[in-house]
Protein backbone atom coordinates (compact mmCIF):
# COMPACT_ATOMS: atom_id res chain seq x y z
CA UNK A 1 0.00 0.00 0.00
CA UNK A 2 1.51 3.36 -0.86
CA UNK A 3 0.69 6.70 0.84
CA UNK A 4 1.99 9.59 -1.01
CA UNK A 5 2.96 12.57 1.16
CA UNK A 6 2.12 16.15 0.34
CA UNK A 7 4.46 18.88 1.66
CA UNK A 8 3.60 22.50 1.52
CA UNK A 9 6.32 24.88 1.03
CA UNK A 10 3.88 28.02 1.31
CA UNK A 11 1.87 29.36 4.08
CA UNK A 12 3.93 26.90 6.72
CA UNK A 13 3.08 24.32 8.27
CA UNK A 14 -0.70 25.57 9.66
CA UNK A 15 -1.54 25.81 6.25
CA UNK A 16 -0.57 22.37 5.27
CA UNK A 17 -2.25 20.18 8.30
CA UNK A 18 -5.62 20.41 6.81
CA UNK A 19 -4.57 19.06 3.43
CA UNK A 20 -2.37 16.35 4.96
CA UNK A 21 -5.23 15.85 7.03
CA UNK A 22 -7.69 14.83 4.71
CA UNK A 23 -5.63 12.96 2.80
CA UNK A 24 -5.09 10.29 5.37
CA UNK A 25 -9.26 9.90 5.41
CA UNK A 26 -9.13 9.19 1.78
CA UNK A 27 -9.35 5.32 1.07
CA UNK A 28 -5.91 4.19 -0.17
CA UNK A 29 -7.17 1.06 -1.99
CA UNK A 30 -10.11 0.46 -4.37
CA UNK A 31 -11.53 -2.82 -5.11
CA UNK A 32 -13.78 -3.23 -8.16
CA UNK A 33 -16.61 -5.77 -8.10
CA UNK A 34 -17.23 -7.32 -11.35
CA UNK A 35 -20.61 -8.99 -11.20
CA UNK A 36 -21.97 -11.14 -14.33
CA UNK A 37 -25.43 -10.80 -12.67
CA UNK A 38 -27.71 -8.60 -10.29
CA UNK A 39 -27.19 -7.66 -6.54
CA UNK A 40 -29.43 -10.51 -5.79
CA UNK A 41 -27.00 -13.09 -7.51
CA UNK A 42 -25.54 -15.68 -4.83
CA UNK A 43 -22.22 -14.95 -5.99
CA UNK A 44 -22.32 -11.52 -5.17
CA UNK A 45 -20.01 -9.99 -2.44
CA UNK A 46 -21.99 -9.43 0.67
CA UNK A 47 -21.82 -9.24 4.51
CA UNK A 48 -19.77 -12.79 4.25
CA UNK A 49 -17.47 -11.02 2.13
CA UNK A 50 -16.80 -7.82 3.71
CA UNK A 51 -16.17 -9.95 7.11
CA UNK A 52 -13.07 -11.50 5.48
CA UNK A 53 -12.02 -8.36 4.40
CA UNK A 54 -12.82 -6.82 8.55
CA UNK A 55 -10.90 -10.12 9.42
CA UNK A 56 -7.47 -8.64 7.91
CA UNK A 57 -7.80 -5.19 8.53
CA UNK A 58 -10.05 -3.65 5.86
CA UNK A 59 -13.34 -1.49 6.18
CA UNK A 60 -15.20 -0.41 3.54
CA UNK A 61 -15.27 3.13 3.74
CA UNK A 62 -12.56 3.68 6.13
CA UNK A 63 -9.57 2.07 4.53
CA UNK A 64 -11.06 0.64 1.54
CA UNK A 65 -13.68 1.75 -1.10
CA UNK A 66 -15.34 -0.95 -3.20
CA UNK A 67 -17.09 -0.20 -6.69
CA UNK A 68 -19.87 -2.37 -8.10
CA UNK A 69 -20.04 -2.78 -12.09
CA UNK A 70 -22.87 -5.52 -12.47
CA UNK A 71 -24.25 -6.70 -15.86
CA UNK A 72 -27.38 -8.16 -14.80
CA UNK A 73 -27.10 -11.20 -16.87
CA UNK A 74 -25.82 -9.44 -20.04
CA UNK A 75 -22.56 -10.74 -20.54
CA UNK A 76 -22.07 -8.31 -23.66
CA UNK A 77 -21.81 -5.66 -21.12
CA UNK A 78 -18.86 -6.76 -19.37
CA UNK A 79 -15.85 -5.41 -21.45
CA UNK A 80 -16.85 -2.07 -21.00
CA UNK A 81 -17.80 -2.57 -17.45
CA UNK A 82 -14.26 -3.78 -16.67
CA UNK A 83 -12.75 -1.28 -18.58
CA UNK A 84 -14.73 1.52 -16.74
CA UNK A 85 -13.03 -0.51 -13.49
CA UNK A 86 -9.85 -0.41 -14.92
CA UNK A 87 -10.05 3.43 -15.65
CA UNK A 88 -10.47 4.55 -12.17
CA UNK A 89 -7.16 2.76 -11.13
CA UNK A 90 -8.71 0.11 -9.16
CA UNK A 91 -6.47 -2.00 -7.11
CA UNK A 92 -8.09 -5.13 -7.15
CA UNK A 93 -10.87 -6.64 -9.27
CA UNK A 94 -13.40 -9.06 -7.86
CA UNK A 95 -15.08 -11.06 -10.55
CA UNK A 96 -17.89 -13.16 -9.93
CA UNK A 97 -20.83 -14.93 -11.29
CA UNK A 98 -20.56 -16.39 -14.76
CA UNK A 99 -16.86 -18.06 -15.44
CA UNK A 100 -17.18 -15.49 -18.27
CA UNK A 101 -16.97 -12.53 -15.64
CA UNK A 102 -13.16 -13.48 -14.67
CA UNK A 103 -12.72 -14.54 -18.37
CA UNK A 104 -13.32 -10.99 -19.97
CA UNK A 105 -11.29 -9.03 -16.49
CA UNK A 106 -8.28 -11.46 -17.46
CA UNK A 107 -7.78 -10.47 -20.47
CA UNK A 108 -8.24 -7.04 -20.19
CA UNK A 109 -5.52 -6.46 -17.91
CA UNK A 110 -2.34 -8.94 -16.63
CA UNK A 111 -1.33 -6.13 -13.90
CA UNK A 112 -3.91 -5.61 -11.91
CA UNK A 113 -4.79 -8.25 -9.31
CA UNK A 114 -7.85 -10.37 -10.03
CA UNK A 115 -10.14 -13.04 -7.69
CA UNK A 116 -12.80 -14.96 -8.85
CA UNK A 117 -16.24 -16.42 -7.35
CA UNK A 118 -17.65 -18.84 -9.67
CA UNK A 119 -19.20 -22.21 -10.05
CA UNK A 120 -17.34 -23.81 -12.49
CA UNK A 121 -13.99 -25.44 -13.31
CA UNK A 122 -11.13 -22.66 -13.55
CA UNK A 123 -8.62 -24.75 -15.07
CA UNK A 124 -11.26 -26.22 -17.60
CA UNK A 125 -12.01 -22.88 -18.67
CA UNK A 126 -8.71 -21.73 -18.83
CA UNK A 127 -9.05 -19.21 -15.83
CA UNK A 128 -5.83 -20.59 -14.54
CA UNK A 129 -2.73 -23.23 -14.99
CA UNK A 130 -3.75 -25.29 -12.43
CA UNK A 131 -5.59 -24.89 -8.45
CA UNK A 132 -2.41 -24.95 -6.56
CA UNK A 133 -0.36 -22.81 -8.75
CA UNK A 134 -2.88 -20.74 -10.80
CA UNK A 135 -0.07 -18.34 -12.55
CA UNK A 136 -0.62 -14.71 -13.54
CA UNK A 137 -2.77 -12.40 -11.94
CA UNK A 138 -5.84 -14.72 -11.08
CA UNK A 139 -7.06 -16.91 -8.59
CA UNK A 140 -9.68 -17.24 -6.54
CA UNK A 141 -12.69 -19.64 -4.93
CA UNK A 142 -14.59 -22.13 -7.17
CA UNK A 143 -18.27 -23.74 -6.01
CA UNK A 144 -17.24 -26.28 -8.85
CA UNK A 145 -21.05 -26.86 -9.43
CA UNK A 146 -20.42 -29.01 -12.78
CA UNK A 147 -19.00 -31.86 -9.97
CA UNK A 148 -22.19 -31.98 -8.11
CA UNK A 149 -24.88 -32.81 -10.83
CA UNK A 150 -24.62 -36.77 -10.38
CA UNK A 151 -25.87 -35.94 -6.36
CA UNK A 152 -27.59 -33.32 -7.39
CA UNK A 153 -29.76 -36.18 -9.84
CA UNK A 154 -29.59 -38.76 -7.45
CA UNK A 155 -31.47 -36.48 -4.73
CA UNK A 156 -34.07 -35.37 -6.93
CA UNK A 157 -34.66 -39.29 -7.48
CA UNK A 158 -35.04 -40.04 -4.05
CA UNK A 159 -37.58 -37.26 -4.10
CA UNK A 160 -39.13 -38.56 -6.87
CA UNK A 161 -38.77 -42.34 -7.24
CA UNK A 162 -41.05 -42.84 -10.03
CA UNK A 163 -39.76 -40.26 -12.17
CA UNK A 164 -39.85 -41.28 -15.80
CA UNK A 165 -37.81 -38.17 -16.88
CA UNK A 166 -35.89 -35.53 -15.36
CA UNK A 167 -34.96 -31.94 -17.63
CA UNK A 168 -31.99 -29.77 -17.28
CA UNK A 169 -32.71 -25.78 -17.74
CA UNK A 170 -29.65 -24.16 -18.94
CA UNK A 171 -29.35 -20.74 -20.26
CA UNK A 172 -28.07 -20.95 -23.74
CA UNK A 173 -26.58 -17.21 -23.46
CA UNK A 174 -24.41 -18.20 -20.73
CA UNK A 175 -20.95 -19.99 -22.44
CA UNK A 176 -20.52 -22.13 -19.92
CA UNK A 177 -24.19 -23.85 -20.07
CA UNK A 178 -23.37 -27.11 -22.24
CA UNK A 179 -26.20 -27.67 -24.45
CA UNK A 180 -25.03 -30.91 -25.90
CA UNK A 181 -27.12 -34.32 -24.73
CA UNK A 182 -24.48 -36.06 -24.71
CA UNK A 183 -22.75 -34.27 -21.26
CA UNK A 184 -25.91 -34.05 -19.38
CA UNK A 185 -26.64 -38.11 -20.51
CA UNK A 186 -24.25 -40.25 -18.70
CA UNK A 187 -25.45 -38.07 -14.96
CA UNK A 188 -29.16 -39.74 -16.21
CA UNK A 189 -27.98 -42.69 -17.27
CA UNK A 190 -26.44 -42.96 -13.63
CA UNK A 191 -30.16 -42.82 -11.70
CA UNK A 192 -31.92 -44.35 -14.58
CA UNK A 193 -33.76 -41.69 -16.21
CA UNK A 194 -34.48 -40.18 -19.28
CA UNK A 195 -32.95 -36.65 -19.98
CA UNK A 196 -34.54 -33.75 -22.00
CA UNK A 197 -32.67 -30.50 -22.39
CA UNK A 198 -34.61 -27.03 -22.14
CA UNK A 199 -33.61 -23.34 -22.12
CA UNK A 200 -34.27 -19.56 -20.78
CA UNK A 201 -32.52 -16.96 -22.00
CA UNK A 202 -34.35 -14.37 -20.36
CA UNK A 203 -37.06 -14.18 -17.71
CA UNK A 204 -39.73 -14.03 -20.08
CA UNK A 205 -39.44 -17.72 -21.38
CA UNK A 206 -39.37 -19.43 -17.57
CA UNK A 207 -43.48 -19.75 -18.40
CA UNK A 208 -43.38 -21.44 -21.97
CA UNK A 209 -39.89 -23.12 -20.64
CA UNK A 210 -41.46 -24.61 -17.83
CA UNK A 211 -45.05 -25.26 -19.32
CA UNK A 212 -43.74 -27.22 -22.21
CA UNK A 213 -42.59 -30.07 -19.40
CA UNK A 214 -45.76 -31.72 -18.92
CA UNK A 215 -46.04 -32.47 -22.30
CA UNK A 216 -42.49 -33.75 -22.79
CA UNK A 217 -43.51 -36.03 -19.75
CA UNK A 218 -40.91 -34.59 -17.41
CA UNK A 219 -41.37 -35.70 -13.65
CA UNK A 220 -38.93 -33.46 -12.19
CA UNK A 221 -35.98 -30.35 -13.35
CA UNK A 222 -32.39 -29.39 -12.42
CA UNK A 223 -31.62 -26.16 -12.68
CA UNK A 224 -28.08 -25.51 -13.57
CA UNK A 225 -26.86 -22.33 -11.36
CA UNK A 226 -26.73 -19.08 -13.64
CA UNK A 227 -26.75 -15.28 -13.00
CA UNK A 228 -29.72 -14.97 -14.76
CA UNK A 229 -32.01 -17.79 -13.00
CA UNK A 230 -30.04 -16.36 -9.66
CA UNK A 231 -31.36 -13.32 -10.48
CA UNK A 232 -34.79 -13.71 -10.81
CA UNK A 233 -35.23 -16.15 -8.75
CA UNK A 234 -38.28 -15.40 -6.71
CA UNK A 235 -39.91 -15.58 -10.03
CA UNK A 236 -38.58 -18.59 -11.54
CA UNK A 237 -39.96 -20.22 -7.82
CA UNK A 238 -43.18 -19.07 -8.81
CA UNK A 239 -43.74 -20.40 -12.22
CA UNK A 240 -42.20 -24.01 -10.76
CA UNK A 241 -45.16 -24.27 -8.11
CA UNK A 242 -47.36 -23.18 -10.14
CA UNK A 243 -46.99 -26.27 -12.72
CA UNK A 244 -46.31 -28.22 -9.86
CA UNK A 245 -42.62 -29.03 -11.06
CA UNK A 246 -40.02 -30.45 -8.30
CA UNK A 247 -36.51 -28.86 -9.32
CA UNK A 248 -33.45 -28.74 -7.52
CA UNK A 249 -30.53 -25.71 -7.65
CA UNK A 250 -26.96 -24.73 -6.20
CA UNK A 251 -27.72 -21.94 -4.00
CA UNK A 252 -29.84 -21.74 -1.17
CA UNK A 253 -31.94 -18.77 -2.21
CA UNK A 254 -33.83 -21.20 -4.52
CA UNK A 255 -35.29 -22.90 -2.08
CA UNK A 256 -36.23 -19.97 0.04
CA UNK A 257 -38.03 -18.82 -3.28
CA UNK A 258 -40.56 -21.88 -3.43
CA UNK A 259 -37.59 -24.33 -5.05
CA UNK A 260 -38.07 -28.18 -4.23
CA UNK A 261 -34.66 -28.08 -2.82
CA UNK A 262 -30.92 -27.17 -3.42
CA UNK A 263 -27.61 -28.54 -3.21
CA UNK A 264 -23.74 -27.02 -3.53
CA UNK A 265 -20.73 -25.64 -2.58
CA UNK A 266 -21.57 -23.11 0.49
CA UNK A 267 -21.82 -19.53 -0.90
CA UNK A 268 -21.59 -18.06 2.32
CA UNK A 269 -18.18 -19.78 3.33
CA UNK A 270 -17.33 -19.07 -0.26
CA UNK A 271 -17.43 -15.50 -0.03
CA UNK A 272 -15.31 -15.17 3.50
CA UNK A 273 -13.10 -17.03 2.09
CA UNK A 274 -12.85 -14.34 -0.74
CA UNK A 275 -12.93 -11.58 1.30
CA UNK A 276 -9.66 -13.45 3.14
CA UNK A 277 -7.94 -13.64 -0.16
CA UNK A 278 -9.02 -10.31 -1.24
CA UNK A 279 -7.17 -9.19 2.19
CA UNK A 280 -4.04 -10.75 1.58
CA UNK A 281 -3.78 -9.35 -1.55
CA UNK A 282 -4.35 -5.92 -0.94
CA UNK A 283 -1.43 -6.53 2.04
CA UNK A 284 0.80 -7.38 -1.23
CA UNK A 285 0.31 -11.13 -1.29
CA UNK A 286 0.17 -12.23 -5.59
CA UNK A 287 -2.54 -14.24 -6.98
CA UNK A 288 -0.29 -16.62 -8.37
CA UNK A 289 0.55 -17.94 -5.14
CA UNK A 290 -2.51 -18.29 -3.75
CA UNK A 291 -3.88 -21.49 -4.63
CA UNK A 292 -7.61 -21.71 -5.65
CA UNK A 293 -9.74 -22.60 -2.80
CA UNK A 294 -12.78 -25.26 -3.29
CA UNK A 295 -15.50 -26.13 -1.40
CA UNK A 296 -15.39 -27.82 1.91
CA UNK A 297 -18.82 -27.38 3.03
CA UNK A 298 -21.76 -28.40 1.56
CA UNK A 299 -25.58 -27.28 2.20
CA UNK A 300 -28.68 -29.40 1.73
CA UNK A 301 -31.44 -26.87 2.03
CA UNK A 302 -35.20 -28.64 1.11
CA UNK A 303 -38.41 -26.29 1.57
CA UNK A 304 -40.96 -28.61 3.17
CA UNK A 305 -43.71 -26.37 2.16
CA UNK A 306 -43.07 -26.65 -1.12
CA UNK A 307 -42.71 -30.61 -0.79
CA UNK A 308 -46.26 -30.37 0.78
CA UNK A 309 -48.00 -28.98 -2.13
CA UNK A 310 -46.07 -30.48 -4.33
CA UNK A 311 -47.45 -34.14 -2.54
CA UNK A 312 -43.78 -35.17 -1.92
CA UNK A 313 -42.92 -37.22 0.79
CA UNK A 314 -39.13 -36.33 1.76
CA UNK A 315 -37.37 -39.51 2.84
CA UNK A 316 -35.58 -39.71 6.50
CA UNK A 317 -32.36 -39.95 4.59
CA UNK A 318 -32.47 -36.30 3.22
CA UNK A 319 -33.74 -34.77 6.31
CA UNK A 320 -31.05 -36.32 7.93
CA UNK A 321 -28.50 -34.78 5.68
CA UNK A 322 -30.23 -31.47 5.40
CA UNK A 323 -28.53 -28.27 6.77
CA UNK A 324 -31.83 -26.40 6.76
CA UNK A 325 -35.46 -27.19 6.75
CA UNK A 326 -37.80 -24.39 5.47
CA UNK A 327 -41.04 -24.81 6.67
Amino acid sequence: MQRRQFVMLVGGAAAAWPIAAGAQKSPASVIGVLESGSATSPTNPTAEFHAGLKELGYVDGQNVTIEYRRADAHYDRLPSLVADLIEKKVTLIIASGNFASPLTAKAATSTIPILFLIGADPVQTGLVQSLNRPGGNITGVTIFGGHLFAKQLQMLHQLVPKARAFAVLVNPQNPSHTVDRSFWQPFADSVGVQLEIVTASNEGEFEPTIASLAAKRVDALLVVADTLFGSNSETLGAVLVRHAMPAIFTARQHAVAGGLLSYGGSFAEAKHQLGLYAGRVLKGEKPADLPVLQPTKFDLVINLKTAKTLGISVPSALLIQATELIE
